[in-house]
């Protein structure tokens, strides 16, 4: 979301998203391998950029925010992209609200990492580039 590090900084802290961009892109290099960003709130946009990856990406890391409990669209890209995904979130959804619990795209995901705020990207990251996510 466009608005990380000002909305709910209690919950989701003050790193905005161009701080979390600069961390990966970083150990991204000194794992060496590239990186590409991405960020939109609409839906039909999310679902497009998964498509994009076909044959172009080892993998996706994706924070589907609130879109996470509602987007079929979303899990079906990402479950007939083939392109393996981590899904992450900076909070621990399963102790927070009834309502965000439930994932409707991690099932179409290799994993999903969450609850250890920003950090939750540079491990997706990580397992990508140590092959353990495939």
């Amino acid at each position: 979301m466009r608005l990380l590090g000002r909305r709910e900084p209690e919950i989701y802290g003050s790193e905005t998203l161009g701080d979390i961009e600069r961390r990966v892109g970083e150990l991204a290099a000194t794992l060496g391998v590239e990186v590409e960003f991405f960020q939109s709130n609409h839906e039909g946009d999310i679902v497009d950029k998964i498509g994009d990856t076909i044959g172009d990406f080892d993998g996706i890391v994706i924070n589907p925010a609130a879109l996470t409990h509602t987007s079929v669209a979303i899990r079906d890209a990402v479950a007939a992209a083939g392109t393996p995904a981590i899904e992450v979130h900076m909070t621990n959804i399963h102790a927070r609200e009834e309502f965000r619990r439930a994932s409707v795209t991690a099932p179409a995901c290799v994993g999903q990492i969450c609850g250890f705020g920003a950090a939750v990207y540079e491990m997706a990251v990580k397992a990508f580039a140590e092959g353990a996510a495939v």
